[in-house]
């Protein structure tokens, strides 16, 4: 037909041939088009499901429609419109335009032809329709009284369609399959398919019915829930959180008072409301006491040997802690009892405290946990929260040992050195339980609140200076110094340890790359400024990555011997520089000697005089000890100028000036009292020094030269420099033996216990 209609179109539901659907419309464009119908003699209109739901065009429509007619309007007192349309036959459009905001089409009918097995399928489709009503709850028999009147397959597939409840997708599919017997198949397999849903609905029915209880509709409804969640395999209710926490109390190795407390706690959590707030807490305290490996060991390595040799392979020298492991090992397969040792790795940054520790581990075949104590100023973060707070949790040492999953781990506790203390409470004090033996077998944290045993957990304390470790703690601590390593030391490390490990992890082979003992030298002097390796480590990776870039770039396999000269082209101008001995003696100018974080160096002191009052003058960044140094040497001299052979003039009426080159670099400690000394008696008598001594000790008003620390680094500084004699105090004569026998060789060392001494021998020669 060439006569145009009205295109209705209806995105939420499907109008059937033979079919009445009454439908509230409330937008103003629908309004707009029920009108126009007012004006229409006959009310018929084309009725079509957009493909696309969000976007409607000419486009979006389908080839197959509904040719419909208007049989009632009525405007509604709430302001929408209430129509019926009942929808007459299957319709395929033509000629569809755009009229305005209005859509028109034409028609042609689409004639359906009987097929051979329309009756066969007939017959089936009724008795499937029967069997799906008789076992379906929510679908009426309306539909059974109006079969008498249908006569075709085809009709049969209209009526059924509008009344079964299936989704509208489907629904607009049975619109444009024109075939009687293929939409019969759908709806028969559709049919099918909702029974079993209802089937399986009626089985999650019978299996709660069985235990239902008619006095607890509570029950009811969470077996109903359990009895879904387990069709759909989401089973993870309370009740099996309640199951599945009995099972692993049951296995768990622990105490019968801890085992008492945890099902204490289950009971609880078992009989809260699921929306308590508690809820969450509780089963939050169960996983920590469940997953804490109370009485979970692992069984120490035997062989003192094999213990030996990893412990050699993994860290140069360290002979001192290396012995008090195999120490402490002996003796406990001696006994078969002993508690473990309380160490403490004492200094600078990079020589190897953590990986020692982490090393010591591997060797006992003991798991690790390790925490950083650095900055904390919270006593919960040992001990922990107490639960009555929101989000509390066990403090570090407990989280640490659930982390390692055995009782006797080897627990590393960085930077014990550096904690602080405030009104949160002194974390410290907190540390003395977990690191006294005599109360550590028995520690509560305040979160789990039962006692945990930590007397075979071997605590392995790191720190940088021991005189930070508050006195408390340092009283428990079995304090073990690792200075930093000498030049050789770091030869040999760099030679056994981390180029043949570079060369590894850079692709490389001894045989394409060496790096020849000047050159390595230069690396450890020039470009690396630390106690440790960490720094080497780094610049030999950087020259390897550079070897590297040449061999790809160059594409060839030659061999590179990096020697001085190569070494400063391929990483730049050198970086650092420690301080050179004076050319010649000069009166007033004395080598000292420092330790750092980097090591030991020289420390000139040079002293002048200019008319004056007799004022003291200090500069170059000294500390508050050193300054006071400064005051002591120059009243030790005053009170002896005549032993001295000093014109007391030169004291009062003069203004001294005391100077450390390197302003920039804060100095501090009593060890320069002796050279500060030196330097001012050289001045005031006006004999020079030799520029190849060197010396270090603390000076009382009495002249007694007392002990230092940092002997070790001290003298390897000054060897560098060239020094050939060296006075120290005779109460640091013992730390000679920790001097290697190259540098000792090269240097004369003389004891001193009163300053008389140096005099005697510096200016009365």
């Amino acid at each position: 037909m060439d006569e145009k209609y009205f295109v209705l179109v209806i995105n939420d539901m499907v109008i059937f041939p033979n079919n009445e659907v009454r439908i509230e419309y409330d937008n103003n464009s629908d309004k707009k088009l029920i009108d126009i119908f007012d004006h229409i003699d006959d009310d018929y209109m084309i009725i079509v499901n957009p493909i696309e739901d969000d976007f409607v065009s000419i486009t979006s429509f389908p080839k197959i429609g509904v040719l419909g007619r208007l049989k009632l309007k009525m405007n509604v007192p709430n302001g929408k419109t209430r129509i019926i349309i009942e929808g007459l036959k299957r319709v395929r459009l033509s000629s569809l335009e755009e009229n305005g905001n209005f859509y028109q089409a034409s028609y042609q009918e689409i004639l359906i032809a009987p097929e051979e097995d329309d009756k066969l399928y007939f017959d089936v489709l009724v008795k499937a329709l029967e069997n799906y009503i008789s076992k379906v709850p929510y679908m009426g028999n309306a539909i059974m009284s109006q079969l008498s009147s249908v006569e075709t397959l085809n009709d049969l597939c209209d009526l059924i369609c509008s009344f079964l409840p299936i989704n509208y997708e489907d629904k607009k599919k049975y619109i444009t399959l024109l075939s009687p017997i293929k939409r019969a198949k759908y709806l028969i397999e559709d049919m099918q398919h909702d029974l079993k849903f209802v089937e399986l609905e009626q089985k999650i029915e019978a299996e709660v019915d069985k235990e239902l209880n008619d006095t607890q509709k509570e029950f009811f409804l969470r077996e109903k829930i359990k009895a879904m969640q387990k069709e759909l395999g989401e089973a993870n209710s309370k009740d099996d959180e309640v199951e599945q926490f009995s099972k692993k109390i049951s296995k768990l190795k622990c105490n019968n008072k801890v085992k008492d407390k945890i099902k204490r706690e289950l009971n609880r959590y078992s009989s809260l409301n699921s929306n308590s707030p508690e809820v969450g807490m509780i089963r939050e305290y169960l996983e920590w006491m469940i997953h804490l490996p109370w009485n979970h060991y692992t069984k120490d390595t035997s062989d003192l040997v094999k213990v030996k040799g990893i412990l050699d392979s993994s860290h140069y020298a360290l002979s001192e802690v290396k012995e008090r492991i195999l120490e402490y090992l002996a003796v406990k397969q001696n006994t078969n009892n002993l508690r473990s040792p309380i160490l403490c790795l004492v200094g600078p940054p990079g020589v190897g405290k953590t990986s020692l520790a982490l090393s010591i581990a591997k060797s006992l075949n003991r798991k690790t946990a390790k925490i950083s104590v650095g900055g904390i100023n919270d006593e919960a973060e040992i001990v922990g929260h107490r639960r009555t707070y929101i989000g509390a949790n066990p403090g570090r040492i407990i989280q640490g040992i659930r982390k390692a999953g055995t009782a006797n781990p080897v627990f590393i506790i960085d930077e014990i050195d550096k904690m602080t203390k405030d009104i949160k409470g002194d974390p410290a004090s907190s540390l003395l339980e977990v690191l006294d033996p005599e109360q550590n077998s028995k520690f509560s944290d305040h979160y789990i609140e039962e006692e945990f045993d930590l007397s075979q957990v071997m605590f392995i304390a790191t720190a940088n200076y021991v005189d930070m470790i508050p006195y408390e703690l340092r009283d428990r601590l079995e304090i073990i110094n690792i200075s930093s390593y000498t030049e050789y030391e770091k030869m040999d490390i760099a030679k056994n340890h981390l180029i043949p490990k570079e060369l590894e992890e850079h692709g490389l082979t001894s045989l394409q790359v060496q790096i020849e003992d000047d050159a390595l030298i230069t690396l450890i002097r020039n470009y690396t400024k630390e106690a440790g390796v960490r720094e080497l480590d780094r610049v030999i990776a950087t020259l390897f990555r550079k070897i590297v870039k040449k061999v790809l770039l160059n594409s060839d396999s030659v061999f590179y011997s990096i020697n001085e000269e190569m070494v400063e082209e391929l990483l730049g101008k050198k970086k650092y520089f420690y301080t050179d001995n004076i050319k010649e003696a000069e009166v007033g100018v004395v080598n000292g000697m420092a330790y750092t974080m980097f090591g030991g160096d020289i420390l000139p002191i040079e002293v002048t005089l200019f008319k004056g009052k007799g004022d003291l003058i200090l500069t170059g960044s000294l500390g508050e000890v050193m300054q006071e140094s400064c005051h002591i040497a120059l009243d030790y001299i005053k009170s002896n100028v005549a032993k001295f052979g000093i014109d007391s003039s030169l004291l009062n009426e003069n203004d001294i000036h005391i100077h450390a080159p390197e302003g920039a670099i804060n100095k501090d400690g009593p060890s320069a009292g002796v050279t500060i000394t030196t330097a001012l008696i050289s001045l005031f008598t006006n004999k020079s020094v030799d520029k190849d001594i060197a010396m270090t000790g603390e000076i009382t008003l009495r002249g007694h030269v007392l002990g230092i620390g940092g002997l070790k680094e001290k003298i390897i500084g000054s060897h560098r420099a060239g020094v050939k004699k060296i006075f120290i105090p005779i109460e640091n004569e013992k730390d000679l033996d920790e001097i290697p026998e190259e540098i000792k060789k090269d240097i004369r060392f003389i004891s001193v216990r009163n300053y008389e001494e140096i005099f005697s021998s510096l200016f009365q020669e």
